[in-house]
């Protein structure tokens, strides 16, 4: 079993995943920096805590998926 990994600042507030590498992939319709798509972006600061958390999963699958396509590629 995996630890889930915890978004959070002290204080508890969920962070913003933006690394500042703000390009959006045609292909995924993922920015290319966080991996989240213009509608996550957009709405990131009307989310609650646990849209917040949902778009943290959304981006740990797809940052999965895309290590799995680069070792697919490798091959």
């Amino acid at each position: 079993m995996t630890a889930r990994m915890d978004h959070a600042d002290e204080h508890g507030a969920v962070l913003s995943p933006c690394i500042g590498v703000c390009a959006m992939d045609a292909s995924t319709g993922w920015c290319e920096g966080c991996l989240r798509t213009i509608d996550e972006i957009a709405g990131w600061s009307l989310f609650d805590d646990d849209e917040k958390r949902a778009v943290w999963d959304a981006i740990e699958l797809r940052h999965a998926q895309c290590m799995a396509n680069q070792t697919k590629v490798k091959r």
